[in-house]
């Protein structure tokens, strides 16, 4: 069992950054994938980043590739979004995810947390 619980959302201009964490409870965090998926009003959720259980493969929506990082701390039991040059359209709210292998559809995840609202003015 994995408990997840996002932070760092805010309001931001367009052009600025936010870094985003997502801290599990649980012991078994390090044998867990993560994952970042956002859902802005009126879409579907849709995947952002996800991240293996080491750190070494990462794999990013084209939408955001160059712009945003992810990346983990198992010592600390943490997966961080550092989101740069954020645009109007990445409004959404952020969610965290876990699943026993990396992957970036929204399904093969296991366990989710409540969401951090990140909104970009122009």
């Amino acid at each position: 069992q994995v408990q997840l619980v996002e932070s760092g959302g805010g309001l931001v201009q367009a052009g600025g950054s936010l870094r985003l964490s997502c801290a599990a409870s649980g012991r078994t965090f390090i044998s867990y994938a993560m994952g970042w998926f956002r859902q802005a009003p009126g879409k579907e959720r849709e995947f952002v980043a996800a991240i293996n259980w080491s750190g070494i493969i990462k794999y990013y929506a084209d939408s955001v590739k160059g712009r945003f990082t992810i990346s983990r701390d198992n010592a600390l039991k943490t997966v961080y979004l550092q989101m740069n040059s954020l645009k109007p359209e990445d409004t959404a709210v952020y969610y965290c995810a876990a699943a026993p292998t990396i992957r970036t559809r929204e399904v093969e995840y296991d366990y989710w947390g409540q969401g951090t609202q990140v909104t970009v003015s122009s």
